[in-house]
């Protein structure tokens, strides 16, 4: 069957055994200007798609056929005809067969009774997949900049991945640690699929007070409680035709997974106060620094919600291990910190310097490093002594620091005489380097040993850092340009440590 008129319309192919049920989707498709094909088997529909002259823009089968499974054209679909999308239609209730096909390479799913505003809307994402740009407009999102920065070989294959999943509108579950891009990566989905136009709703579902959960996702009408002045959308109205992701997914509590799932399942939510559902068109992106699987294990997290939502899984490298891209990152933050005026550049060693640390925070922390390093920098250059790196990093720096300082030309009379030797019966305290001299001069605790394992690393290094800034300052007699001359750190830097660790001028 064809529309009349329409030489060129996009072409689909029905298949499925219930007379009634294809003919009714081939008239929508008809009056929708579309040209239609059908087919009863499976062996029809694989006649039809070996003929040259049809190029189909939508697959759309039953998931049952009197020749075999649905799920076996979805897979010859998606491995011969890489750019024709498929949808399958199931079942009520099988929601176990939707996320089979998903995972095999459907588009998308729809449910029996078949409702036939949600049959349009998949209809027509799925020709917006490989419909072309009017003549004059921007190139579409996937050829823009990707926000996804870097060239190592992790990054590419992971760009490569999120190009594919863009053309499905199968849930994706994005797994990786704090920091790494979690959002990025699904702005990146979003912005490439056929639903770009269409919003982007991130919700961090570990910030939303549990007993407002329900109204923020759902939405409510008016009168619906005390306060409902007005009606008021939630989180899927507002993400209709988009994507909406749930960021930190399982921090949900139980009693909301429940009615989240069904709200996935159905494509239908009922806002708090209403009598009747209402059909949202919604992808589902979510994402976690947990592992799910885990807490499926655990009881915390609902297992049929996992697997709903765990239709594909895209996982998230850390930064210590695409450190090529360290200079690609840096290079994309500092462009954004700094201005047309004052440009921001790193000095000599500090992508060594860089590339030495572990990066636990991931590309957030990368981006709070150069940030505070740059509000030390002189002259907007940064240094290796303005990144102040923490960790392991900061545990190779103190281990020589305890060794002798050196001295000004002039000495510190009470340094020249604690340096001379008494004779006593008893071992004396009095260091012999001149730089503890100066300390005990001015009544400084000796710097600590490390005979056993600190309790509180943060603290022990914190203690460490106030000794040798004292034992400068009082080197110095607290000419705080000196020590920091000293330290060879910056003054601003010397004065930020000195406000963190409560160093106070001692009153004259």
């Amino acid at each position: 069957m064809s529309a009349r008129g329409s030489q060129r319309a996009p072409r689909v192919l029905v298949v499925d055994d219930e007379a009634d049920l294809r003919e009714l989707l081939e008239l929508t498709l008809l009056k929708m200007g579309l040209d239609v094909d059908s087919a009863a088997t499976l062996a029809q529909a694989r006649g039809l798609l070996a003929q040259a002259e049809r190029e189909y823009q939508l697959v759309l089968t039953d998931m049952r056929l009197p020749d075999g499974l649905g799920l076996e054209l979805v897979r010859e679909v998606s491995a011969a005809y890489k750019n024709t999308p498929i949808a399958v239609v199931t079942a009520f209730g099988s929601a176990d067969n939707a996320v089979i096909a998903l995972k095999a390479g459907a588009f998308d799913y729809i449910s029996k009774p078949v409702a036939l505003d949600q049959l349009r809307v998949m209809v027509q994402s799925a020709l917006r997949l490989n419909a072309e740009p009017p003549a004059g407009e921007a190139p579409d999102a996937a050829q823009a900049a990707s926000r996804l920065k870097g060239e190592s070989a992790v990054i590419q294959a992971l760009r490569a991945q999120i190009a594919r999943l863009a053309r499905s509108m199968a849930p994706i579950a994005i797994n990786g640690e704090s920091g790494s891009g979690k959002e990025l990566a699904a702005r990146e989905i979003h912005a490439q699929s056929s639903r770009a136009g269409k919003p982007f709703i991130a919700v961090n579902c570990g910030a939303i007070p549990e007993a407002l959960m329900e109204a923020e996702f759902f939405g409510y009408r008016k009168g619906a409680f005390t306060g409902a002045a007005d009606e008021r959308d939630g989180f899927f109205q507002a993400a209709n035709g988009g994507t909406l992701m749930l960021d930190e997914v399982a921090d949900l509590p139980l009693a909301m997974q429940v009615k989240l799932l069904r709200a996935i399942q159905e494509r239908r939510v009922r806002k708090i106060g209403a009598t009747a559902e209402e059909p949202v068109d919604v992808r589902i992106i979510s994402a976690t620094h947990k592992n799910l699987a885990q807490c499926v294990e655990q009881g915390s997290f609902r297992q049929d919600l996992f697997y709903r939502l765990n239709v594909i899984e895209l996982s998230l490298p850390p930064l210590r291990e695409r450190l090529d891209d360290l200079a690609v990152l840096t290079g994309a933050i500092l462009e954004r910190l700094g201005t047309f005026e004052h440009k921001v550049r790193l000095g000599e060693g500090v992508l060594d310097a860089l590339r030495g640390y572990s990066f636990p925070g991931n590309v957030r922390e990368l981006e709070n490093i150069l940030e505070r390093a740059l509000a030390f920098a002189n002259d907007g250059v940064i240094e290796v002594a303005d990144l102040a790196l923490k960790g392991a990093r900061m545990v190779e720096a103190v281990v020589p620091l305890p060794q002798p300082l050196p001295m000004p030309a002039a000495p510190h009379p009470a340094a020249s005489e604690a340096a001379t030797p008494e004779p006593a019966p008893a071992p004396s305290p009095t260091p012999a380097d001149p730089a503890a001299a100066v300390a005990a001069a001015a009544g400084l605790p000796p710097l600590p040993h490390l005979d056993a394992l600190p309790s509180s690393l943060p603290d022990y290094l914190n203690q460490i850092e106030r000794d040798i800034i004292l034992r400068a300052l009082a080197q110095t007699q607290f000419n705080r340009t000196q020590a920091a001359h000293l330290l060879g750190i910056s003054f601003r830097q010397l004065r930020y440590q000195m406000q963190k660790l409560n160093i106070q001028e001692p009153e004259a």
